[in-house]
């Protein structure tokens, strides 16, 4: 598989080892690795080894095998952490402080302090927008077929 990187990318230089880390998983597809900064102890990020922004910008063939180490990943936080679950996540460019794909993965206990989601959750005003807001993302499906 090529590999493909950025001089300038943190996340590259993580892959190619030149910055260090606590890795949990190496492959042909992915690295993952403890977050410096985590949310709890065991909170790995895991990282496709081509160069990529986003989830969209993921090519095709690689997201199914991508996505099985963040699923093997996942099962390895909480076995390895004791966790009762996870929360798994990814940010597309709003709040991605390393534009290079990664996902969260972050053990989880009932009671731990963190509570949903990091931000306000908001309702639909009434059944009418919510079915507008549906048509639209169906019609947005429909265009990238």
């Amino acid at each position: 598989m090529e590999r493909q990187g950025r001089p300038e990318c943190l996340f590259c230089q993580v892959i190619t080892g030149e910055v260090p880390v606590h890795l949990v998983l190496e492959d042909e597809v992915a690295v993952a690795f403890l977050d410096h900064r985590p949310l709890f102890h065991g909170h790995v990020l895991v990282v496709p080894r081509t160069h990529v922004e986003t989830l969209t910008d993921l090519p095709e063939d690689l997201v199914g095998p991508f996505f099985e180490r963040v699923r093997e990943v996942t099962a390895a936080v909480e076995a390895g952490m004791a966790a009762a679950g996870s929360f798994v996540a990814a940010n597309n460019r709003v709040s991605q402080s390393v534009p290079h794909l990664h996902v969260h993965v972050v053990p989880r206990n009932r009671k731990d302090g963190l509570r949903g989601f990091f931000w306000p959750r908001t309702r639909y005003g009434d059944d009418a927008q919510a079915a507008d807001t549906a048509a639209r993302i169906r019609e947005a499906l429909r265009s990238e077929s």
